[in-house]
């Protein structure tokens, strides 16, 4: 059987051979859930009866999230990651294109693939802002807009994203970086009925390992995707996780201050060699990957327009400090 072509280039991204010590790649949260936390969710999971099927549309999770979003149930889809709700996104809309601006998250691109929908990419420029999308929306099912941007990390700018929306095309904001940065649009859905928001629990959460992302829109978007979603598609085990998380929030906003923290010590250290983020990231000008994995870090390397460059993760302290030393010998050694 032959796999997807872009199945395989997604596999290279998440497979390396050997064993390595620090994995600075996915843009993992460093922190598992402290062990007294974690106690409680296991008590929790025990009470859970798992020979029956979750809520048909989890709703449940659906709640806790429109109370800790001010919003409607309604108004609120959950999945497993806010990638699983992608594809579902580009069924409901018509029309015979995407519209992306790379170098961007390149699941937008892989799922249009998929769905066999042509992707229009509008290049950003050379400092990462977007590109005159609003010339490329006429027959548009959508365009996709990751703000903080994977795997720049830059925040885009308002007025530009207002400005595509003012054209009545459905966007969708991805902001799974958004508790990084301190900015939301989500008061932008008060306005716009085409505008559709992408979060997830994977990044500042610190809950890749249970896969839970939400979109966020109208009530008339929201039900055109649950009328072709998956019914029971969201785990009890995960709702629950979720749910309890939500609870406690402070959790994540003191792992989030850590992060950024690392985030700005790192930038600042290599700002000759680094992009300025405002995710749990940081893209640098340096062509290091094989150095780096020879000492035992893991980082992303990049291709396209961005070869040459590596996104690196923000870790726990201790992995930051190896990531410095090490980067500062490969430094030393280009200098020379």
């Amino acid at each position: 059987m032959r796999f997807n072509p872009l199945v395989e280039k997604f596999k290279s991204y998440t497979t390396v051979k050997g064993s390595y010590g620090i994995w600075l790649n996915k843009n993992e949260n460093p922190f598992d859930l402290p062990p007294e936390f974690k106690w409680k969710v296991l008590k929790e999971l025990e009470k859970i009866p798992f020979n029956r099927y979750p809520h048909i549309t989890a709703d449940p999770l659906r709640e806790k999230l429109a109370v800790f979003l001010g919003v409607n149930i309604d108004n609120v889809v959950v999945g497993n990651g806010s990638d699983d709700l992608i594809p579902y996104i580009i069924k409901i809309f018509d029309g015979d294109h995407i519209v992306i601006s790379s170098p961007t998250f390149e699941m937008y691109s892989f799922y249009a693939a998929l769905e066999g929908i042509e992707v229009v990419d509008v290049p950003m420029d050379e400092r990462f802002n977007l590109g005159n999308i609003e010339d490329h929306v006429e027959g548009a099912r959508a365009v996709f807009i990751c703000s903080p941007n994977s795997p720049t990390g830059n925040v885009h700018s308002r007025e530009k994203i207002i400005s595509i929306l003012e054209t009545g095309v459905p966007v969708v904001l991805d902001e799974a970086y958004v508790e990084f940065c301190g900015s939301s649009n989500m008061d932008l859905l008060q306005r716009f009925d085409n505008l559709i928001i992408l979060r997830t629990l994977s990044k500042a959460f610190g809950l890749a390992g249970i896969r839970v992302g939400y979109a966020v829109a109208s009530e008339e978007i929201i039900n055109r995707i649950l009328r072709i979603k998956s019914p029971f598609s969201m785990n009890v085990l995960s709702m629950k996780i979720a749910e309890m998380m939500l609870e406690n929030y402070e959790i994540v906003e003191d792992r989030v201050r850590f992060i950024v923290a690392e985030r700005e010590r790192l930038w600042k250290r290599f700002a000759d060699v680094a992009f300025p983020s405002e995710a749990n990231f940081l893209l640098f000008r340096a062509d290091a990957y094989e150095f780096l994995l020879n000492r035992g870090i893991v980082v992303r390397q990049l291709s396209g327009r961005l070869k040459g460059m590596i996104r690196v993760t923000i870790g726990s302290k201790e992995e930051n400090d190896e990531f410095i030393r090490a980067f500062e010998e490969y430094l030393d050694g280009i200098r020379c």
